[in-house]
């Protein structure tokens, strides 16, 4: 069955802000500050993307301020971090980072795995083409409700003859599968592709009887 057809490039901000190795503490923050955003992506070269310097990069120097030296059990990678003056000391490198014909829900489990809100989207060669971020990929749940039902119905029901007696509705993001369909061992198949379709919040399915919840 086909899929929902959105990816990462479909959502992204396509005019992104970075900087050099050599930006300097004070310029980073005022850059996060001025637009609004959680981490910068660092460019070398061309434009490929060498690292990344986050909120969490730059408190790292206010968590570190009251340490005793004298006390301390050695530099660490923290304390490094903490210490630095510059992007690229700043930085975490490599860089985690997604193309952009990835899949919205491939993006979602980086970000998740990784614990990261903003992930610089790079070309074949890591050159820097946009930023994604946690808020761009929830623009999908935005989709109007028919135009997600339109999707349903020709990529998920008009690709399986057994479901021609089967109908999707949308309402607030909730699909609702009604109507007639022979073969009940198909529900689970055509439950998954719906879930696949972007902007899907819930399922759930009134064939041959009352509604019944298949999760979400």
């Amino acid at each position: 069955m086909t899929v929902s057809p959105h990816s990462v490039r479909d959502v992204m901000t396509h005019t992104a802000v970075a900087i050099g190795r050599d930006a300097g503490y004070k310029e980073i923050v005022e850059l996060i500050e001025q637009w609004k955003v959680s981490a910068l992506p660092v460019l070398a070269g061309e434009g490929r993307v060498v690292g990344v310097v986050s909120e969490a990069d730059l408190l790292l120097k206010e968590e570190h301020r009251d340490d005793d030296p004298a006390r301390a059990a050695g530099p660490g990678p923290e304390r490094t971090k903490a210490g630095g003056i510059t992007a690229g000391d700043l930085m975490s490198s490599p860089a985690v980072t997604v193309h952009a014909d990835a899949t919205i829900a491939e993006a979602a489990r980086i970000m998740a795995r990784r614990k990261v809100k903003r992930l610089p989207v790079v070309d074949r060669v890591g050159l820097l083409e946009g930023v994604v971020s946690r808020s761009d990929l929830l623009k999908v749940f935005l989709r109007p409700d028919e135009e997600i039902a339109s999707e349903i119905r020709a990529t998920v029901l008009g690709k399986v003859p057994a479901a021609a007696g089967v109908n999707a509705t949308v309402a607030d993001g909730i699909v609702t599968l009604s109507g007639d369909l022979q073969d009940r061992s198909l529900i689970p198949l055509l439950a998954r592709a719906v879930r696949a379709v972007e902007g899907t919040v819930d399922i759930r399915v009134a064939l041959s009887g009352p509604p019944t919840r298949t999760g979400g």
